[in-house]
């Protein structure tokens, strides 16, 4: 049986989700453009009844949307371990630390 070693690697970066946050800001603004123009009708209520509407439906779409762009960017890579001993030894320091005097 082959014992392998994996290694959990994200590679999402903010260019990924940067469209879904820009259409999410296009839906606020258009939610207080809706929420101003209620308000200039003298209808208070209607004005705050849309944009808690609109953001309750907003968000579960947002947080779904956030969430499967990140499982897409986690991989499991397998470990060499070979190339993982040499890269541990690489990365030890050779000489011992010392006090700053």
């Amino acid at each position: 049986m082959d014992k392998s070693k994996y290694r959990l690697v994200c590679t999402l970066t903010f260019g990924d989700i940067y469209g879904q946050v820009i259409v999410w800001l296009v839906i606020l603004i258009i939610s207080l453009a809706a929420s101003l123009a209620l308000m200039g009708a003298r209808q208070p209520v209607f004005a705050l009844a849309t944009v808690g509407l609109i953001l309750v439906l907003s968000l579960p779409f947002l947080l779904f949307a956030f969430v499967t762009t990140l499982f897409n960017h986690i991989e499991f890579r397998t470990v060499d371990a070979q190339a993982e001993s040499s890269s541990a030894s690489q990365s030890l320091p050779t000489q011992p630390a010392q006090a700053a005097g």
